[in-house]
């Protein structure tokens, strides 16, 4: 089941992609925010997967309008 449009699944995709980088790159410079990577890796799999475990409580679809 995918519950996720494109361009949420392009905004998640990018944002993830920033916080691994800016997550790695600062554990490198000062040891410290690896953590930042953690939430990229989740937005990265749920952009891959088209689908968000959130959305289903929350009864949220940007998927809607495109055909199956």
């Amino acid at each position: 089941m995918k519950n996720m449009g494109s361009a949420d699944r392009i905004i998640r995709a990018v944002l993830g992609l920033i916080l691994i980088v800016t997550g790695i790159m600062l554990q490198i410079q000062t040891g410290q925010l690896w953590w930042l990577a953690l939430p990229g890796v989740i937005f990265v799999l749920t952009s891959v997967l088209s689908f968000c475990p959130l959305y289903i409580p929350l009864k949220i679809d940007t998927g809607k309008g495109r055909r199956s």
